[in-house]
């Protein structure tokens, strides 16, 4: 079979691509070129680095395959790097990497498949795709401290039958080894925690150089008090505890960002206990089931009982069984049944209904 790979540079794709090899499918490597400096140069820190895709380069090469690189900068800074900003920019906790594979790269890499006539692409994801009966269901990884199936959520059955997550079945340590096995030099190389077009760099500056949206407001307690002052409503996410005014007594919190008002609500954590939100931008692996649901409302946390409600228009009613704290509107909330992916979709800003007393 002939399998494009999408290569990142470090070592899970390294392997994926390895492991294709060796079992006598013909693989070709692609790099997605994503983010770029003022000069058309690489960023050097983040994911996606000028490092990265030499690094991918020379992996291609000792495997002896095919290895481009592809140019999507234009793309990504339209759909994923303005999204960022904007999601800040109205009170919202964005997560580009499940934008970025919701509105980039899957699509382009199975249209980049397509025209290199490659039958699947596959990627170094923790996730495991099952063919029930030709019905192709997202899971969980067998491993689950490294699974990654909730930044895929939105891959549907008709385009997993073109994916292939090699790695599902594989715990990190047996990756490494791996790739110390074929000779790659990824096999020690440290996963990237930063966001690409970020780097290391406070996300408040990068948003500040990318609109004007640092207008002063109050931030203000529960009973709208003024309590002090901040530059703009993108240095808040629901949830944070740092940087606020107080000091005296319980630790404060944010509990909501007033885009309109520019106030920034803070009070005590038994503020921020929800059991009723809101998803928007809703979409579903296959058809929707609504028994024995657990939903994740951010990357690898607790699976929370809950049960669903379609009210149209993409949105979807979630009742968790017990009330819980960290759901941050922006973020994504992921549905699952077991190991099976149901689906998921943007958490809303609309309704947070609070309940319980802490």
């Amino acid at each position: 079979m002939r399998i494009l790979v999408a290569m990142s540079g470090g070592v899970d794709s390294s392997v994926v691509a390895g492991l294709l090899k060796s079992q006598g499918h013909e693989v070709i490597g692609v790099t997605m070129k994503l983010w770029e400096g003022p000069n058309g140069e690489m960023p050097e820190t983040g994911c996606c680095t000028a490092s990265d895709s030499e690094d991918a380069r020379k992996v291609a090469a000792k495997l002896d395959i095919p290895y481009y690189v592809m140019d999507y900068t234009e793309s990504f800074s339209e759909d994923v790097v303005d999204n960022f900003v904007g999601m800040y920019a109205k009170g919202l906790t964005p997560n580009p990497c499940v934008e970025c594979n919701r509105s980039v790269k899957f699509d382009h890499f199975l249209t980049q498949a397509k025209k290199l006539n490659c039958e699947k692409v596959a990627t170094g994801h923790y996730a495991k795709i099952i063919n029930n009966d030709n019905t192709y269901e997202l899971h969980k990884a067998d491993y689950l401290d490294k699974d990654q199936s909730y930044v895929l959520h939105m891959l549907t059955s008709k385009k997993l039958e073109y994916i292939e997550f090699p790695l599902g079945t594989i715990s990190k340590p047996e990756v490494r080894q791996i790739a110390a096995e074929l000779g790659l030099k990824t096999a020690f190389k440290k996963d990237s925690q930063d966001i690409c077009f970020v780097g290391k760099k406070d996300y408040r500056n990068f948003v500040n150089t990318r609109v004007d949206i640092s207008s002063s407001g109050e931030i203000v307690d529960n009973n709208g008090k003024k309590i002090g002052e901040h530059k703009g409503v993108h240095e808040f996410t629901v949830g944070q505890r740092k940087g606020l005014p107080g000091g005296q007594g319980e630790a404060k919190y944010v509990t909501k960002i007033d885009v309109t008002s520019k106030k920034v609500h803070i009070g005590e954590r038994k503020d921020l206990l929800v059991q009723n939100f809101l998803l928007d931008e809703v979409s579903f692996v296959n058809d929707i089931v609504t028994n024995d649901l657990t939903i994740q409302t951010r990357y690898n946390s607790e699976d929370l009982p809950c049960n669903i409600n379609e009210i149209g228009n993409g949105q979807l009613e979630v009742t968790l069984h017990e009330s819980t704290y960290g759901v941050a509107p922006g973020q994504f909330g992921v549905i699952y049944q077991g190991t099976k992916l149901v689906g998921g979709g943007r958490i809303s800003s609309k309704v947070l209904e609070k309940s319980g007393n802490g």
